[in-house]
């Protein structure tokens, strides 16, 4: 096998949070070096519990987890998603607690430390608010220009929002967070709702990895609230797996197809507050553009998340 590509994970966990943690444990192509968590879907306390819990649930309580920022740079996020993913982040199931620990450092200081001493690029998939790496950027200018690779799950180049007509959940959730990192000249990758709406996990989806053993069970038990919410909010026959769709790309990078294009947040207090705006005229020469993801083979990708985690059980 080739070499293993050394994987931090930033997340609000969240039931698809959860599951791309999961298939991110499933891959052999990656090294998950470190999980850092943000406010986001529940607040920061909880989804650090969660990600200990689902890191555990796998048996990989080894992993380290750091706890981020508790709250957006600029303004309080004004909603969280508790009706969607349920109020502890995990669609109304408890999972058993880790006997590992949180990491005792911040989660900017975990993966600073992470990047500077990695031999290797890293590759970071950020699959929650962009808090953690805009303070990065900010504190530990030095690391972040160590990433390898940014995997943003976030914005919309062309189907308007999720959370408002404009904005995806995860940039609305701190727009001046996004835009620093978008315009920071990273390696970044931007998977939205443009591919990851057309990526759905049915019912007979999760039911095969759900028959494989007792963690396929409990990762179909915890979709059942997201796939309730999926049928009244998108009229999807199945979840939409926006955050391992993201993870996929990390993990095989060229899953999507990507093109180079401009890329500014509204930080506005309106109606547009925190719309990405993606300059679609024509592809971008710019060192602070990013790789927009807008073709998905949404087949393949939900058999490589089923596939993936049918495998969690058979280790």
């Amino acid at each position: 096998m080739a070499q293993r590509i050394p994987l931090v994970i930033d997340t609000d966990p969240g039931i698809d949070d959860a599951l791309a943690i999961l298939l991110a444990l499933a891959s052999p192509e990656v090294d998950l070096r470190l999980v850092t968590t943000v406010h986001g879907n529940v607040e920061l306390a909880q989804t650090t519990e969660n990600a200990r819990r689902v890191l555990h649930l796998a048996g990989r309580s080894d992993v380290p987890v750091a706890a981020g920022a508790r709250t957006s740079l600029v303004h309080p996020l004004p909603e969280r998603a508790g009706h969607v993913h349920g109020a502890a982040g995990l669609g109304g199931v408890e999972l058993a607690p880790s006997p590992a620990p949180v990491d005792p450092r911040p989660a900017v200081v975990a993966l600073a430390d992470l990047l500077l001493s990695s031999p290797d690029p890293v590759t970071v998939a950020a699959i929650g608010p962009l808090t953690n790496i805009a303070l990065l950027l900010g504190v530990f200018p030095e690391a972040a220009e160590r990433i390898g690779r940014l995997v943003v799950m976030g914005g919309s180049a062309g189907v308007g929002g999720n959370v408002t007509a404009a904005a995806e959940f995860n940039v609305w959730a701190d727009p001046e967070a996004a835009q620093a990192v978008f315009r920071a000249g990273l390696p970044t990758t931007m998977v939205g709702l443009d591919v990851t709406l057309r990526t759905v996990l049915t019912e007979e989806g999760i039911a095969r990895f759900a028959a494989a053993g007792p963690v396929g069970a409990t990762a179909g038990a915890i979709l059942q609230q997201y796939l309730d919410h999926a049928r009244t909010a998108y009229g999807t026959p199945g979840v939409v797996v926006h955050d391992a769709l993201a993870l996929t790309e990390a993990i095989v990078p060229g899953t999507l197809g990507t093109t180079r294009r401009a890329v500014a947040v509204d930080t506005t207090l309106g109606a547009a507050r925190g719309q990405t705006v993606v300059d679609r005229r024509t592809a971008s020469p710019s060192s602070s553009a990013v790789e927009v993801a807008e073709g998905v083979d949404s087949e393949a990708a939900v058999e490589f998340l089923v596939e993936r985690l049918s495998r969690l059980d058979r280790r």
